[in-house]
């Protein structure tokens, strides 16, 4: 079995108590079936950090991005595209709104998510796209930017089952996290439910959000198995089938060679 956390924050692992190193957390999550991870930056200088701490890996890839609560750092467009168009970036991201937190960034927030999803389309790269209390926006400017030309995934799925409808209609993915195993997310197994398995992803979000039954504690990639075997009851086919059509919709919407996915 082969599955991808499609999502995790592998620079914000405690690394002084839980584990000992980037090799330690992903032999743990290697020991689970988790055999790729796409680690996802919030900053800019994160994303130059990050890619430091975990080196060149084949099952590792990296997208590039400002997170829309990190607008009180500045950035140049520019360099977003200069980092962005590295070697082994895979996705913009993650970008989006949040209007829950922060809704006075709201104007740049709204310029930040376009020129992510400018430079995605100009390379051809998907967007990772994180949404809280803006769903309207969020849904407005994917439009109007022409998304459908880049595509991309909304990560960390907490909206209803018409936001995913529109989603898919703009040739979405859509991913899920451990939220989904929360005993009040009736409401999202509904819209689990009513995703197609093939625009269907599985993610941690690490460190964030662990899943029943370690909810409350760190969350790690290997914990993707837990969100995997709790969607795979869900859509009424096994773990195996859902890891195999998972890494196969993550290959189809990232452009990671095959072979480290071990697809044909």
């Amino acid at each position: 079995m082969f599955l991808v956390d499609s999502h995790c924050h592998l620079d914000g692992l405690d690394y002084q108590t839980l584990h000992k190193d980037v090799d330690d957390v992903l032999a743990k999550a290697r020991a689970r079936d988790v055999k790729f991870c796409l680690a996802v930056a919030t900053t800019l200088p994160g994303y130059r950090a990050m890619r430091k701490l975990i080196g060149e890996r084949e099952d590792v890839a990296f997208s590039c991005g400002v997170h829309p609560l990190n607008q009180d750092e500045s950035y140049e467009p520019e360099e977003l595209l200069r980092l962005a168009a590295e070697p082994g970036v895979v996705a913009m991201g993650e970008t989006g709104l949040d209007y829950y937190y922060t809704p006075e960034t709201k104007a740049r927030q709204q310029l930040s998510f376009r020129q992510h999803i400018q430079v995605g389309r100009e390379l051809k790269k998907p967007v990772i796209v994180h949404t809280r209390d803006a769903r309207a926006d969020t849904l407005a400017i994917l439009r109007e930017e022409k998304v459908t030309d880049c595509g991309g995934v909304l990560h960390c799925f907490t909206e209803d089952r018409e936001t995913a409808g529109k989603l898919l209609d703009l040739g979405f993915y859509i991913s899920f996290s451990g939220i989904v195993t929360f005993r009040n997310a009736e409401s999202l197994r509904d819209a689990a439910r009513y995703v197609p398995l093939d625009r269907l992803l599985v993610e941690t979000d690490s460190p964030y959000l662990a899943p029943v039954p370690h909810r409350g504690k760190e969350n790690q990639p290997a914990l993707v198995r837990d969100v995997a075997e709790y969607m795979a009851v869900l859509k009424g086919i096994s773990v195996e089938e859902l890891a195999e059509i998972t890494t196969q919709n993550f290959a189809n919407l990232f452009p990671v060679e095959p072979a480290r996915l071990n697809l044909p």
